[in-house]
Order: C-alpha cells, then sequence, then structure tokens
C-alpha cells in the first residue's frame, strides 16, 4: 500500500472521528452548536431568487465525492 494511500484513508477516517465529535457536543443540553442535520437544513434551504442554490451546491458535492472515491 502507497503512502498517499494511507495518508488519504487516516485523514478521511480524521474527518470521520471530528464529525462525530461535533455530533456529540451539539447533542449536549445547552450546546450552542449547531447539528450536522441543522446546517444541512439551512444550506439545503438556501434559494438566490428561485434558483435553489443550496440544492445544486449539495448534488454537485456529492457527485464530486462519489467520482473522486468510488469511481473506478
Amino acid at each position: 500500500m502507497s503512502a498517499t494511500r494511507v495518508f488519504t484513508i487516516a485523514a478521511l477516517g480524521l474527518v470521520a472521528l471530528l464529525a462525530v465529535a461535533v455530533e456529540v457536543t451539539a447533542r449536549r443540553p445547552g450546546s450552542r452548536v449547531p447539528t450536522i442535520g441543522d446546517v444541512c437544513a439551512v444550506v439545503m434551504g438556501y434559494r438566490l431568487g428561485r434558483l435553489p442554490l443550496g440544492r445544486i451546491a449539495v448534488l454537485g458535492f456529492w457527485w464530486w465525492a462519489g467520482w473522486h472515491f468510488f469511481a473506478r
């Protein structure tokens, strides 16, 4: 296994661990940190006039992630 692959897997694991830590912190009583679901709801609801820009951005992100990580 190459060093680049090991680094990439470690970085993605760290990002996942940080996402779990933020979610646990957000769900504590009295926390002012928004949950990941709340952030996604705000992004998905963003519109520029009649254009659902937030939904297009999320779709573009998932397309990019799928293209780079799952297409082989």
